[in-house]
């Protein structure tokens, strides 16, 4: 299998940094540049890369579509790393141009909602459009002609493209960040670590109640931990969703085997996606506290607040 690597491009993305940051030692001529996220999956499956990067959530905007439907519906493949990537954001455009010239911006979808409110304050009569990345938006800048004035993008994709920036730390939060995902042909799994995730869809068996809890309580009686759940329709009409979860361990861990066996149990089908090495990881798992049991004036403070919802006080 080549030694090639695709990710989400143009030039100048976060992704490719998030490529850079799992693959350091793979030389530029080995990173491919795909247009679009299903061209990433494309590319992995066919075997014309060894593997890519694509970004799975946001820690301002949540998790990214085009992603998710690809790990849901697409022909199967695993998550074999992940690393975390800060998203800071500059407005680019061509030398020569000033604030007050900018007429139209473009941008990616998830930078435009981190990036509203400066936008609201710097820019207010600018119209916002949105292209396939942040590079993209860079790249469009720059040509002969372009439709758009400046670009919200990363400080690498401004200067790769010859634009200059006029104005940095865009952003409406400084602590943005995007997790992003190392994709693989299904085979062997990385080795645990003692410090990983686990990454499942379930589809439940038939829409009844406590039919997310039958699966919630495979994790919660074994004392597994999920750091994320979001429902996502399976496309077999309104009201069909199946849901995506990451858990804290390796599948090869006894509890984490034996939730993700009960998960099967209840559950129409299960899409294994991986078990891998957990971003920023600690050098060692620190044990989690058990939540504290409701005392009677939690009860009583619960049925206060019911009853002020109910009032139309909430």
């Amino acid at each position: 299998m080549p030694n090639r690597y695709a990710y989400l491009g143009p030039e100048g993305t976060f992704t490719e940094a998030a490529l850079r940051s799992l693959r350091p030692d793979a030389p530029a001529e080995a990173r491919v540049p795909c247009e679009g996220v299903a061209a990433v999956f494309d590319a992995v499956r066919s075997g014309s890369v060894a593997g890519g990067v694509v970004p799975l959530e946001n820690s301002v905007e949540g998790g990214v579509t085009a992603t998710v439907a690809e790990l849901v519906n697409g022909d199967p493949l695993l998550i074999t790393g992940e690393t975390a990537v800060p998203v800071e954001f500059a407005l680019f455009a061509r030398p020569g141009a000033a604030l007050e010239d900018v007429k139209r911006v473009a941008t990616h979808p998830h930078a435009l909602a981190q990036c509203r409110g400066w936008l609201a304050r710097n820019l207010p009569g600018a119209e916002a459009h949105t292209v396939s990345s942040t590079a993209a938006a860079a790249r469009a800048v720059a040509e002969p002609g372009a439709p758009y004035d400046a670009a919200i993008c990363a400080v690498i994709a401004g200067e790769r493209y010859g634009l200059h920036a006029l104005a940095t730390g865009v952003g409406d939060r400084s602590d943005a960040a995007t997790r992003f995902v190392y994709l693989s042909r299904p085979g062997a799994l990385p080795e645990p670590t003692g410090a990983d995730l686990t990454s499942l869809v379930a589809f439940i068996a038939d829409d009844h109640p406590g039919a997310l809890i039958e699966v919630l309580t495979q994790f919660a009686l074994r004392g597994v931990n999920l750091t994320r759940l979001e429902s996502r329709p399976t496309g077999d009409g309104l009201g069909s969703y199946c849901f995506f979860l990451d858990a804290e361990g390796h599948v090869a861990d006894a509890r984490v085997g034996e939730a993700l066996m009960g998960v099967r149990r209840v559950c129409r089908d299960v899409r294994f996606l991986g078990s891998y090495p957990r971003s920023g990881r600690p050098d060692e798992t620190v044990p989690r506290l058990r939540a504290r049991p409701a005392t009677e004036a939690d009860f009583a403070e619960s049925e206060r607040w019911l009853a002020r919802v109910r009032e139309g006080r909430s």
